[in-house]
């Protein structure tokens, strides 16, 4: 007997968005950037398990996404501060509601899991 394929209609807003906030740490360098603006090696201290070139990489698709800017201040040795734009202050209800979803639903033995 052949089985007939089911067209199911993807939601295209909710594919663009876990495209955009998809990488493994992009949500927690959001959070933590949306505490206040931080340069690269305070990033890469709080998050601990995050390499150079995995954090580079995630800064430079939420700045190319407009959720990051970056601010290059022209001095010796060179420092960039990361902090977020207009757009990415828009996000961090989202990211407030995600962690306030977090402690009402997960317990402490399914958190230390993840």
């Amino acid at each position: 007997m052949e089985k007939k394929a089911i067209a199911v209609e993807r939601c295209e807003t909710i594919v663009k968005i876990q495209k955009i906030i998809g990488g493994k740490w992009k949500i927690e360098i959001l959070y933590y950037l949306s505490l206040r603006t931080r340069r690269f090696g305070e990033l890469q201290r709080q998050i601990g398990e995050i390499t150079q070139s995995t954090l580079t990489k995630q800064l430079r698709e939420l700045e190319a996404d407009g959720f990051v800017s970056r601010y290059i201040y022209q001095e010796i040795p060179p420092k960039v501060e990361y902090s977020l734009t207009d757009f990415g202050k828009s996000f961090v209800p989202i990211l407030e509601q995600l962690k306030q979803w977090g402690k009402a639903n997960l317990s402490k033995e399914s958190q230390s899991a993840l």
